[in-house]
């Protein structure tokens, strides 16, 4: 009798990095310690966060929505935020995951076009990404504004805040 490993069978306590899986598209926070990848590991095509540090998978619970497939992670300098494309029906989107919150935003309703590589800035204020919205891949920057918190390494102080005493 042959049998095998199923997605019922793996757990996100392994601390098994590479499987027979397929493992790919990888993207390292900016501090180093963190780990995205896009695998096929659980039954369908997800977006994974490995912690270097502690040699184990993170769960990123309401990270995937329904049966979407995900790809091109991008993650911000401690990887709080996960930039990356969801598609559903086979139509890309970018969504923001938060890690704090564990909330996922979609970053690109009501665009037309296709989309892919979106890429975080470090303290995750700026996501870019290429569109083919004129008929061509264009870069295109969205700003998710002065209300986002920033993601910083502890410890560092905003040396352009005004209201800080030098």
């Amino acid at each position: 009798m042959i049998s095998g490993c199923t997605p019922k069978n793996l757990s996100l306590s392994s601390t098994s990095m590479n499987s027979r899986y397929n493992d790919e598209q990888p993207a390292l926070s900016g501090d180093g310690r963190w780990l995205a990848m896009v695998s096929n590991r659980y039954g369908r095509r997800e977006v994974l966060l490995y912690d270097l540090q502690e040699q184990s998978f993170v769960e990123l619970p309401n990270l995937t929505l329904g049966n979407a497939i995900t790809d091109s992670p991008s993650l911000s300098r401690t990887g709080r935020y996960i930039a990356y494309i969801s598609s559903i029906q086979g139509r890309p989107d970018i969504f923001l995951y938060d890690r704090v919150t564990k909330q996922t935003q979609l970053l690109t309703q009501g665009y037309r076009s296709w989309l892919r590589n979106p890429r975080i800035s470090p303290d995750g204020r700026y996501v870019v990404f290429e569109t083919a919205r004129r008929a061509q891949w264009d870069i295109e920057v969205i700003d998710l504004g002065p209300t986002i918190e920033l993601d910083q390494l502890d410890g560092i102080v905003n040396t352009e805040d005004p209201t800080i005493n030098k």
